[in-house]
């Protein structure tokens, strides 16, 4: 069991207050030695109609919390994160299995966002237009759009909802969260170290903890959450569109992705070989925004692979508690039975094996699964067609700039992609030929809370970060003034 003074209360946070309905719970567990950690409640919709309504009645529209009420709220986080992110690094590292050290990272990272939104706050402030169309003085303010459902998924537990959090609270959004069962313990933690040190509004922030069918609905239902912010699977993306079409609900959504790591023969290959271990291997291959499908020149895809194989027969596997390992153990038997089938179909295929173990060779008994590179990739494989989410990587051969565009661009999603190669030209056309929200170049860098982030196509609706991000949780309203 796990023992924390940040989990001294397990229950959900409703109105200032820690609380939960029913007796009903479930399990959280540590992926690596598969031991349950505690248990949570699971919450009633009687629940989440009591988030709502706390939300509301913390919502200021005619007289709006003060830019400078707010900065302050954002500044209290960002540090209180800070001053906590051992502790709230090890309750991730735990329930998620990532290693220590990048757990903490996530927490430097969560507190990034905050920051940010704390010193960009004043793009918030009304202003008026140059113009006088119509012979009137036009102000334009930004109006909070009300209490908005915050939804997270699980391999990014403090990351993702300080994307949206920070940018909510930013515009005056009260908000009502549900983080992922998986992990909702970083999220308890959170919001314990925010009740502890920051003088929130009650209602101002609500958690809400069990089953999606049951948050979810709620959400969706309620005429009193005008907007949902949702970042997971594009299968759960279509089934918001459409359980919110009748309300016309205003929708962020950042969905699957497919990601192209294209490698041309001119590149550095250290450099992008070091790149795609940082990319890749990070949570377990667990990241929406991880390369999926890696596009090498067949010049130098011998030399690309030997050097990739050495970095990645280098690699530790194990529970990332020691904090002396590379990647920690995969989520849940299902992600786990997911990438094992994606590299027994590319094996049957004809793909080879580069680096990393056979199939058959695979604990069975564990969610430990080593880095594996195999090469010979084509599309009919379930590795070039699906998103692997674990630490696969698959290896498919070009031979010109225009083959590794469509191949890159052969997928419903959009979301991340990668070019390295020495020729700028070359760049520019290839990331303006991708159709993807975010395209690194020469890097294998991912999103940042200084820059917008979102999906292209089937990868979702709008963009967190950047004052794109802060944009999505306020409404403009136009005044004109006439004479």
């Amino acid at each position: 069991m796990i023992e924390s003074p940040l989990l001294k209360n397990l229950k959900g946070y409703i109105g200032g207050q820690w609380k939960a309905t029913g007796d009903n719970t479930f399990d959280v567990y540590n992926p690596a030695t598969g031991e349950v950690l505690t248990s949570v409640p699971s919450m009633p919709a009687e629940d989440v109609k009591a988030a709502i309504e706390a939300g509301k009645s913390a919502l200021k529209l005619t007289e709006p919390y003060a830019i400078e009420t707010r900065r302050q709220w954002l500044e209290g986080i960002r540090d209180a994160l800070k001053d906590n992110r051992e502790e709230i690094g090890r309750i991730l590292c735990l329930e998620h299995g990532k290693p220590l050290n990048e757990a903490q990272g996530e927490v430097d990272y969560a507190a990034g966002f905050f920051d940010y939104f704390s010193k960009t706050i004043g793009d918030l402030n009304s202003h008026t237009l140059e113009e006088k169309p119509r012979d009137c003085t036009w102000t334009i303010h930004y109006r909070p759009v009300g209490v908005v459902g915050l939804i997270t998924p699980w391999n990014f537990p403090i990351g993702m909802i300080a994307k949206k959090l920070s940018a909510a609270m930013a515009a005056g959004c009260p908000s009502v969260i549900k983080p992922a069962s998986e992990t909702p313990l970083t999220m308890i933690a959170m919001f314990t170290v925010i009740d502890e040190n920051v003088d929130l509004p009650e209602g101002m922030i609500n958690l809400v903890m069990g089953k999606a069918s049951v948050i979810g609905k709620e959400l969706c239902e309620n005429p009193d959450v005008p907007m949902l912010s949702f970042t997971g699977s594009t299968e759960v993306g279509r089934k918001l569109i459409v359980d919110t079409a009748d309300q016309v609900k205003k929708l962020a959504l950042e969905l699957g992705g497919n990601a192209p790591y294209i490698i041309f023969d001119d590149a550095d290959l250290d450099k992008a070989a070091d790149n795609l271990i940082a990319n890749k291997f990070r949570g377990g291959g667990q990241t929406c925004v991880c390369a999926n499908r890696i596009f090498v020149h067949e010049k130098v895809m011998d030399q690309f692979a030997s050097k990739l194989a050495d970095r990645v027969n280098k690699m530790t596997v194990g529970d990332g508690i020691n904090g002396d390992v590379d990647i920690g153990p995969l989520i849940n038997r299902a992600g786990f039975d997911k990438v094992r089938d994606h590299l027994t179909d590319a094996l049957k295929k004809g793909a080879s094996l580069v680096a990393g173990t056979k199939p058959e060779e695979l604990p069975t008994d564990k969610l430990f699964f080593p880095p594996t590179v195999v090469s010979g990739v084509k599309r009919d494989m379930a590795c070039f067609r699906e998103e692997t989410f674990g630490p696969l990587v698959p290896m498919v051969s070009f031979s010109t700039e225009e083959e590794a565009i469509e191949m890159g661009n052969d997928t419903e999603f959009g979301l991340a992609s990668y070019v390295f190669t020495g020729d700028e030209e070359r760049a520019q056309r290839v990331a303006g030929g991708l159709r993807f929200g975010h395209c690194g170049w020469n890097t294998g860098t991912g999103p940042a809370p200084e820059a917008p982030f979102g999906g292209m196509k089937a990868s979702g609706i709008g963009r967190e970060g950047g004052t794109e991000g802060l944009f999505e949780f306020v409404e403009p309203q136009s005044v004109p003034r006439g004479f």
